[in-house]
């Protein structure tokens, strides 16, 4: 939910895919006034009126779409971790546009679309998070093993250019590195922690997201991504 106020209610920001939002018909911009009897004045409202529910119980919502009002039902789901809500959105689906990157370390394009036809990797990390400095060396692995096969692996850090410059140039990173200088990028892939592991096949949809670090997970990758390579190359 949006936390500007409304002059009614209060505006849906973003619908997770799969929620029990999205199945009820619930859409961004959506103005939410009313759940069950409650009437919504704010986001604490919503929270309000759904604490005494219970997961299957379903539950009317009121909204406001284009000047009209309609009612829809919604029924409750136990309430994702971060971490899946990022998958739910993302898995499945187109990976988002990339925007404000920076390319501090090899050839780092503006847009995801010229990779169209690449299997792509894009870290999430920062120099002071000690796992993604374990990641580093498995992503480095994998772009030498699986490059000429049309991997393309990229890290992308929100941190301050010459801090995240002087970190690869020390640290040998061998794959491309980019600033995400607004962090709209990483704001729309929903990442909330470091590292965040995208996967992203040759027709540009998420196939996996990996959160975190997690030794036994990258021996998945590692197979995920060479069943990714040898797909047929359809754009």
């Amino acid at each position: 939910m949006a936390p500007e106020p409304s002059e009614r209610g209060v505006r849906v920001a973003h619908v997770v895919r799969g929620s029990p939002a999205a199945q009820a018909g619930i859409a961004e911009g959506d103005i939410l006034v009313k759940v069950g009897s409650t009437v919504i004045a704010r986001g604490a409202d919503v929270v309000r009126a759904l604490s005494d529910l219970a997961v299957g119980d379903s539950v009317a919502v009121t909204l406001v779409r284009a000047a009209g009002e309609r009612t829809v039902r919604a029924t409750l789901a136990l309430f994702p971790s971060s971490d899946d809500r990022m998958r739910m959105d993302l898995v499945g689906a187109p990976a988002p546009a990339w925007k404000g990157i920076v390319a501090v370390r090899g050839d780092f394009p503006q847009a995801l679309a010229p990779l169209r036809g690449h299997v792509v990797l894009l870290d999430f990390w920062a120099t002071w998070c000690l796992p993604c400095r374990l990641v580093m060396p498995r992503l480095g692995a994998l772009q030498d093993r699986f490059g000429a096969q049309g991997l393309r692996v990229f890290g992308l850090s929100t941190e301050d250019a010459e801090d995240v410059g002087v970190f690869v140039q020390r640290s040998g990173v061998r794959y491309a590195i980019g600033i995400d200088t607004s962090e709209e990028t990483t704001r729309a892939y929903g990442v909330s922690g470091l590292p965040t592991l995208v996967v992203i096949d040759r027709r540009g949809v998420v196939r996996d997201v990996l959160c975190g670090y997690d030794a036994a997970e990258y021996g998945r990758l590692e197979a995920l991504v060479a069943s990714l390579v040898a797909e047929p190359d359809r754009i």
